[in-house]
């Protein structure tokens, strides 16, 4: 289920990120290992997250994800391994949030560029995903909330 789209502002965020590109298949195996890399990086440097979790797609995902996965942060952390620092961009974005199990996102994005062709929108390539409420939060995917960002062309 998705919530009414919105064409809203963003602000630049600096971020601690690794880059993957990887086929769709291989998307579950290299999250968490990325994630727990990331997280111990920010803790050795003490920097916490300043924000949730998130996948940068660099281009609209196909049968090849090319994306950064990453957090927030407050201040510019030093690259360690494949950790670098990163921006998400100020832009104008059409956002909503999708709420369930991950096995639903593609559908939930086809269904927002389907809204973003009705209302006659351009949008950008790029698009990125943050993970407001996930297994680590609620067991029940119903729970889960993931909000939709794709930027305004």
């Amino acid at each position: 289920m998705l919530d009414l789209p919105e064409v809203i502002p963003t602000d630049e965020l600096h971020t601690a990120v690794i880059h993957i590109t990887v086929p769709r298949e291989e998307i579950q195996s290299v999250m968490e290992p990325a994630i727990k890399q990331i997280l111990s990086t920010l803790n050795a440097q003490g920097i916490p997250p300043s924000g949730s979790l998130f996948s940068y797609h660099l281009k609209r995902p196909s049968d090849i994800f090319d994306f950064e996965v990453g957090f927030p942060v407050n201040a510019i952390i030093s690259p360690e391994g494949r950790v670098k620092p990163g921006k998400l961009p100020s832009a104008r974005v059409v956002r909503t949030n999708y709420h369930g199990g991950y096995e639903g996102l593609g559908a939930a994005w086809g269904e927002l560029f389907n809204w973003i062709k009705t209302n006659e929108l351009e949008v950008q390539d790029s698009l990125w995903e943050c993970y407001k409420i996930g297994p680590e939060s609620s067991p029940d995917p119903a729970n889960w909330i993931t909000e939709l960002n794709s930027p305004l062309a």
